[in-house]
């Protein structure tokens, strides 16, 4: 079967994922037009944060978002799956592609978690970012394509879609780094000193282009090759997934989180640091950055290259808070995916990494 955002394939559903199908099915006959059963559920695997389900008709298939279970112990503002379907919803008539949303359910006495339905789309699911088996063209053409979405979305008037409430203003970067270090610190399975060095460093380190209200643009907040659905033929994206993490917030740290592929060896998180670039035909990261900044007109790109320092260290940091909060999930029993231990090993490697950063700027 097609891939679906980051997951691949489908298996049973168990444990604490277990749906009511019949409270399910008599919910979506009522509020999802044109549903007919029966219902057929199965959940997608891969995935570390909010369950996602497949589920199945005669002659339909959807996708179902929901809280993880019960049992989960949620951490503060995390899995607001409301906000992901507000966020597709305002998006559907911009240059942005997204699916459907069809219908969200806020009543968790349902299934025992708040959930929404969008569309399935059927598509390529790109995971390694070398994007074996291809030719150097069609890696330009991949890499060109993610450029030119991500900009679309950081050139949207978020205000002329439904969404000037879609997150505080002001302050974005302080507020993150306030975030994540309490996630981090809600989340510690072991201590690791270079996240007690950061969350000392970058509040004091932020560039003044980051402290620019005006640039205040919708960020996804987990832009990555994954995450994008695209045509099954063509270079061409034909959905943004997974907007938990998105907010009102600064494009360029959105931006510079795409782009710590350059700078992770290929392994476990897919990146591209050292492959020879020129010969499969992906472009420079500082070429990369240079079409970003041309599309979007945010900053220039020798202006970006000189921040470049603490945008890594921020994002790597950033990432490292959402894999220890995995590896919490782990410790406590309810994380939603086989896969959760081997991301969450992936916490300490990303601080070191953050920390060279901030040493080197």
């Amino acid at each position: 079967m097609t891939d679906f955002g980051h997951f691949t394939g489908t298996r049973p559903v168990t444990g604490s994922h277990v749906l009511d199908q019949d409270r399910l099915n008599s919910w979506l006959a009522q509020h999802l037009p044109g549903f007919n059963g029966p219902l057929a559920v199965s959940m997608f695997k891969g995935g570390q944060s909010n369950p996602t389900y497949q589920l199945s008709t005669p002659t339909q298939t959807y996708v179902l978002r929901a809280k993880p279970g019960p049992v989960a112990k949620l951490l503060p503002s995390a899995h607001a799956i409301e906000r992901e379907f507000a966020v597709m919803r305002g998006l559907a008539d911009t240059d942005v592609p997204v699916p459907r949303m069809l219908c969200l359910c806020e009543d968790e006495s349902v299934i025992g978690r708040a959930f929404y339905v969008m569309e399935f789309i059927a598509g390529r699911v790109l995971w390694d970012q070398a994007l074996p088996g291809m030719q150097p063209a069609e890696r330009a053409a991949i890499y060109a394509e993610m450029n030119r979405v991500i900009a679309a979305l950081h050139t949207v008037r978020f205000a002329d879609h439904g969404l000037a409430s879609y997150g505080k203003p002001g302050n974005y970067f302080e507020r993150q780094i306030s975030r994540w270090s309490k996630q981090y610190q809600a989340s510690i399975t072991q201590p690791i000193a270079e996240m007690d060095q950061l969350m000392a460093w970058l509040p004091a380190h932020i560039p003044a282009d980051a402290r620019d209200e005006s640039k205040t643009r919708i960020v996804h907040g987990d832009y990555r090759l994954d995450n994008l659905v695209f045509h099954p033929t063509e270079p061409r994206v034909l959905a943004v997934l997974d907007w938990e993490l998105s907010t009102l917030g600064h494009p360029l740290a959105d931006f510079s989180y795409h782009c710590m592929s350059w700078h992770i060896p290929p392994g476990s998180f897919r990146g591209i640091a050292g492959l020879d670039w020129a010969a499969l035909g992906i472009p420079l990261e500082s070429d990369y950055i240079r079409q970003y900044c041309e599309r979007t007109g945010l900053a220039s790109a020798e202006a970006l290259q000189a921040d470049w320092g603490f945008y890594m260290a921020y994002n790597l940091f950033r990432l490292a808070a959402i894999l220890q909060g995995i590896a919490k999930r782990v410790e406590d029993g309810t994380a939603s995916s086989p896969q959760a231990r081997a991301s969450a090993a992936g916490a300490r490697p990303l601080a070191e990494m953050a920390w060279t950063f901030a040493r080197s700027t």
